[in-house]
């Protein structure tokens, strides 16, 4: 009897080999970059993708003339302040020593670390605004994190010299749908192998390994020494980690998965049922056991209903109705206070109990940390600055922030006489705060341009008795509205206060 064997995936070094297909590539890359004096934007996440791509560009560069290296070449990578802590100090080491090989050997190659600006990292959003964790439906993270930061660094690239080519490790083999983008942008090259980049005009997409699979590109690795010094199987040994059975072989049939597959990222992401990764590398080294704590976090900020978290109002005091129901808005004070009890915790406990490595890792940004305090206390009128108490409970030493140049209209001691006084009402309580609030910042203005309008919107917002009045009210609003469009009356948007038409996707 014949036994029916898996067929073998076909490799893109199949039909030249290996050695042959790599410094084809090489040369093909050296053509590209000698053809004009467009800049280059390599993208480096320090994964296996790009870091294929990386050493390709860099042999490319080192098999060129001195005189020749003309070009510079900029290597970039996102930090999005909320990575894996392993893979986030991996990056961060690689890039300086990418930067210090480049230099050493006069290539004209140099490393970018980005980070969000401050106003859109992923504490100041949850912890500061009160955006509630990502969900597939507000998406909020990935422009703010990822996108924007090297958007801004490549946008300043071809304000600089008119255009700018892209250098990814994007692959079709990584999805269907990758591969079908990758296809159609193919059809509108205007220059060989160079594809238009749709976000960004004035743009073109290099990316060498895109018919490889995950084996070619370990294969690669493994085969091809790093040139700037670091370990591709170290590398190897990281995805290893993060695999679910411990198990990364290079070449396989159809049947055995590749660790290629593993996947790393930020790691308080909801956007995943679970963090696979990392909870491979705790069951994988005992050594990373300290990586619970995050792992807990990020499980809490991970409920599938999580409204008894959220005020029934919108961010701007409105009710808004979703199939008869109030769409739930931002974060409660009590809420975003426990979150951020919580993350300093967990970066004490790991300071205190972890390895040598991570006795200095911040969770969150002293920045970050004074964008919150500006937020609750000027934003969101929580005069009683909690914050500094927060810090210094979870943490064990005091803020190290500045003193807020705010006149806070009433001390802690008085706050809570009127928390008191509004007999633990939460509405009577923040409105009552935000109006006296706002009279104190208007009162030492020579004119006070906008005082009413903020009483008035303060007002709006803390009208309601509770939740069950604001829907009440909500659907008197909406029955109204929808009386007014039978009768032909001005677009009920124009006229609706606090009812919105049901949509997909709703911020808070």
């Amino acid at each position: 009897m014949t036994r029916n064997l898996p067929i073998r995936a076909r490799s893109a070094f199949d039909d030249a080999g290996f050695a042959r297909t790599v410094e084809g590539l090489v040369s093909q890359t050296q053509q590209l970059y000698l053809a004009d004096g467009v800049p280059w934007v390599v993208g480096y996440s320090g994964g296996k993708d790009s870091t294929a791509v990386l050493q390709l560009v860099w042999l490319a560069l080192a098999g060129l003339p001195e005189d020749q290296r003309t070009k510079p070449v900029h290597v970039i990578s996102t930090d999005t302040l909320v990575e894996n802590p392993v893979v986030a100090a991996w990056v961060t080491h690689s890039l300086d020593v990418l930067g210090e090989a480049a230099q050493k050997q006069g290539l004209p190659i140099t490393p970018h670390r980005l980070t969000p600006a401050v106003a859109d990292t992923f504490w100041v959003n949850l912890i500061g605004r009160g955006y509630p964790a990502p969900r597939p439906k507000f998406r909020w993270c990935t422009e703010r994190l990822k996108i924007k930061p090297s958007n801004t660094f490549i946008r300043e690239m071809v304000r600089s010299h008119g255009e700018a080519i892209l250098v990814l490790g994007t692959r079709k083999a990584e999805s269907s749908g990758r591969s079908a983008r990758m296809t159609a942008l193919e059809s509108r090259r205007v220059r060989d192998l160079l594809s238009p980049n749709e976000a960004l005009p004035n743009c073109l997409v290099y990316s060498p390994v895109e018919n490889w699979s995950n084996d070619d590109v370990w294969t690669f690795l493994m085969q091809s020494q790093n040139p700037w010094g670091y370990s591709n199987k170290e590398l190897l040994t990281m995805y290893q980690g993060a695999s679910a059975d411990g198990e990364c072989p290079l070449v396989v049939d159809s049947s055995t998965p590749s660790c290629g597959d593993s996947r790393f990222g930020c790691w308080t992401c909801t956007l995943v049922d679970k963090d696979k990764s990392m909870s491979a590398m705790i069951q994988n080294d005992e050594e990373k056991e300290w990586m619970l704590r995050l792992l807990e976090l990020r499980n809490q900020l991970d409920v599938a209903d999580d409204k008894h978290l959220r005020d029934f109002r919108r961010m701007n005091g409105s009710v808004q109705l979703f199939k008869d129901k109030p769409i739930h808005g931002p974060y409660t004070q009590e809420a975003r206070e426990r979150w951020l009890r919580e993350l300093l915790e967990a970066q004490a406990w790991i300071r205190e109990n972890g390895p040598d490595y991570v006795r200095s890792l911040e969770l969150v940004t002293m920045e970050e940390l004074e964008e919150i305090r500006r937020m609750w206390v000027v934003d969101k009128h929580e005069f009683e600055d909690r914050l500094p108490e927060i810090y210094e409970a979870a943490i064990g030493s005091k803020y190290p922030g500045r003193p807020l140049d705010e006149h806070l209209p009433l001390g802690p001691d008085t706050v809570e006489v009127l928390r008191d006084i509004t007999g633990g009402d939460r509405l009577h309580f923040e409105l009552v705060r935000e109006l006296l609030d706002i009279e104190q910042r208007h009162r030492s203005q020579a004119r006070r341009a906008g005082l009413f309008e903020s009483l008035e919107k303060a007002l709006r917002r803390g009208f309601y008795d509770d939740e069950a009045d604001a829907t009440d009210r909500a659907h008197h609003r909406k029955a109204t509205l929808d009386r007014s469009v039978s009768d032909d009356d001005p677009d009920p948007l124009d006229l609706a206060d606090g009812y919105v038409r049901p949509v997909q996707e709703v911020a808070p």
